[in-house]
């Protein structure tokens, strides 16, 4: 039950996500949460995230990514990031990013502001 309202108001919020307001929104959003570790180069601390929306998991060679996450395989759809940012240690345990986004909504406006670099 709490399973499918979470997925049915995650559908509801990523109706929104290709919206330019919501973008503007996720890379104010991305600005404050994200961008202190994640840079427009990967490092040794985390990833470069452009072309992340639609590219695969743990895809980025110039990054050590963690052996859960390797191991994952997929790509990154949307409900992919939405759960990775929701909590990426349940998404793939041992990840070594320890942040999450607990609002639906602005982690459908950060997925709509991923989803713009390229």
């Amino acid at each position: 039950m709490i399973r499918s309202t979470a997925a049915a108001a995650f559908a509801a919020v990523a109706a929104f996500v290709a919206s330019p307001a919501l973008a503007a929104d996720g890379a104010q959003l991305f600005a404050m949460q994200c961008k202190l570790c994640h840079q427009a180069a990967s490092s040794p601390l985390a990833p470069s995230l452009a072309g992340v929306a639609g590219g695969k998991i743990a895809g980025r060679a110039d990054f050590n990514y963690s052996p859960g996450l390797k191991a994952k395989g997929g790509t990154w759809t949307d409900a992919n990031l939405n759960a990775w940012l929701t909590s990426p240690a349940a998404f793939s345990p041992g990840a070594k990013m320890v942040v999450n986004v607990p609002s639906a909504e602005s982690r459908a406006a950060i997925i709509g502001y991923l989803k713009t670099l390229k």
